[in-house]
């Protein structure tokens, strides 16, 4: 009889509630996340035709999916309007000078135009397995937030806020 030799070492599986996310911009926020995803990774490309059929061929770049932070949201709204904030300096819907407050920090400071999100995925055992860095992120939309006195429960208010990124970086720690 022939042993199996390709069998995992870990058989333990990734746990939903295992994670903790850290934005440097949002300080409020990231103690009260409620779920993240990690995004979709495309590799586009074209098919090559062929007298008899044909042929895929891969393409030569990367496209990522955007990724969603859901939050409960304080009653002091200072977890949403950080994500409000940073929207409208990016947007500049009154004037110029809002958008040159933001763009004259550097990447690295997480207070410019761009930040880095770390998400940490936790072992079972809840110790840091991998980071998941997404490079140069930026919000894009922030949900909207729903009030309704006729809820016969309190269901505390949650918001989702939505980041595009450059790319996004997998280390095993």
């Amino acid at each position: 009889m022939v042993a199996v030799v390709n069998q995992p070492t870990n058989t333990n599986f990734l746990s939903p509630i295992g994670f903790r996310l850290t934005i440097k911009k949002t300080p409020t926020m990231n103690y009260f996340v409620q779920s993240v995803n990690i995004p979709s990774v495309s590799l586009g490309g074209e098919p090559v035709d062929t007298p008899f059929s044909r042929i895929p061929i891969p393409g030569t770049r990367l496209t990522f999916g955007q990724l969603r932070v859901t939050f409960k949201v304080d009653e002091d709204l200072g977890n949403y309007q950080e994500i409000y904030t940073w929207l409208n300096e990016i947007g500049f819907p009154d004037n110029f000078a809002q958008f040159g407050n933001i763009a004259q920090y550097p990447i690295q400071t997480g207070q410019g135009v761009y930040s880095d999100i770390n998400l940490t995925l936790m072992t079972s055992g809840m110790n840091p397995n991998y980071d998941i860095t997404f490079r140069d992120a930026y919000p894009v939309d922030l949900s909207d937030i729903t009030l309704d006195s006729t809820a016969t429960s309190v269901d505390y208010v949650t918001a989702t806020a939505t980041f595009v990124y450059r790319k996004f970086d997998l280390l095993n720690v």
